[in-house]
């Protein structure tokens, strides 16, 4: 039985996207016949030792107190030491460039195979979250990832955009493998659409409060949908305290506070219910370079897509690979409240194009976008790997 270390600087579980493509991927391993090591942070909450989806789980403790760097380090060393101690696995399969580094300087010495799980890259990412930070930093940080790259055996990643991204940085396109992110049917099925008469409807967000989603224009184009139609906007999200801030002070000063719920993220399993409950479902994400350069594949727009809901979401090209425009959903022009209001309101007035969007939107989710489907393609990558171990 071949042997998996997978490594991730992602507390799982967790309520984030990234915790529920974890716990899939774990499980299409274990149903492969692999058997799955997973290391993790720790909250402070969790065991230290412990089994998920039948994979064993060590979890790493966290000094919260130390800064996202320092934690970040801290993690990769406490890889390396694991591997030093335990040298004895067929491959190793990471998530980021802070323990991946290491593993894959490391993999001639302990000799396994080495995947990289390009999701994002901090590079790009990490100056959203912390504005400001040092672009020497930010270069060497650049340099890391690269080396990582060129140092790992294969490199899957969750769109087409991301793939064009790595091979523009010099890597071999047949060494990327695209794995678009899933659902599951058993977690989201299509249910009816609610009445919108005699209530206001509701309008959904679930993600992350991180810069590159957009969320400013959501709320700048709320007044404009306000002007012809009353609705409630509810988002659900995990951010930090500078994001909360700018958040709650931009719905202020539109005056928009008896028109907009803020939520904290709620535990995987209560989504399906949540997205139930909304008319329409938006994933507004914005026009910037981790979105159009780097590339994602939105869990969320997968899932509003499963649940039978009407989609709104910012026209892309990591969007435009997971729906068809004017079939599936309404796409709007990115960073534009105007044509996303317009949009809004199209969906709003008619409820038949709202039902035959959504129908269509669940179908192709839950046929074409599926964990089983993601895992099948996961097992063919580490198929390849073992074989030439």
């Amino acid at each position: 039985m071949p042997t998996i270390l997978y490594t991730a600087f992602d507390i799982v579980p967790s309520p984030k996207g990234a915790s529920t493509h974890i716990l899939h991927n774990l499980r299409g391993l274990i149903n492969g016949g692999y058997d799955a090591h997973l290391i993790t942070p720790n909250d402070g909450l969790l065991p230290p030792e412990d089994t998920i989806e039948g994979a064993r789980v060590t979890r790493i403790p966290q000094d919260l107190t130390r800064n996202f760097l320092a934690r970040a380090v801290h993690f990769g060393k406490s890889v390396l030491a694991h591997l030093a101690l335990h040298p004895d696995y067929d491959v190793v399969h990471y998530r980021s460039i802070w323990d991946g580094f290491h593993a894959a300087q490391n993999k001639r010495k302990f000799g396994y195979k080495t995947l990289f799980e390009v999701n994002g890259l901090p590079s790009i990412e990490l100056k959203y979250h912390y504005p400001g930070l040092d672009l020497e930093l930010l270069a060497k940080i650049k340099e890391q990832e690269l080396a990582t790259l060129h140092l790992s055996d294969a490199i899957i990643c969750p769109s087409r955009v991301t793939r064009d991204y790595i091979a523009s940085l010099g890597l071999n396109r047949k060494l990327v493998t695209v794995i678009p992110n899933g659902v599951s049917p058993s977690d989201f099925s299509a249910s009816p659409l609610p009445s919108r008469n005699g209530r206001e409807p509701v309008l959904l967000y679930i993600g992350t409060l991180a810069d590159w989603q957009g969320l400013d224009v959501l709320i700048k184009a709320l007044p404009k949908i306000l002007e012809q139609q009353l609705v409630r906007l509810h988002i659900i999200g995990r951010g930090r305290s500078r994001q909360r801030k700018m958040l709650a002070k931009q719905i202020r000063k539109l005056d928009l506070e008896e028109h907009v719920i803020v939520q904290p993220a709620v535990p995987h399993h209560e989504i399906p219910a949540l997205i139930a409950g909304a008319d329409i479902c938006v994933a507004p994400l914005g026009l910037n370079d981790r979105n159009v350069t780097q590339g994602a594949c939105p869990i969320k727009v997968l899932e509003y897509m499963a649940a039978g809901r009407p989609l709104l979401a910012s026209n892309m090209p990591i969007v435009r690979e997971l729906v068809r425009e004017d079939v599936d959903g309404l796409l709007f022009s990115p960073n534009d409240p105007d044509d996303l209001a317009r949009q809004a309101l199209t969906l709003l007035r008619d409820f038949e194009l709202s039902k035959r969007l959504a129908e269509s939107a669940s179908e192709r989710a839950l046929t074409k976008f599926t964990w089983h489907e993601s895992q099948k393609k996961l097992g063919k990558v580490y198929e390849k790997l073992v074989r030439d171990t």
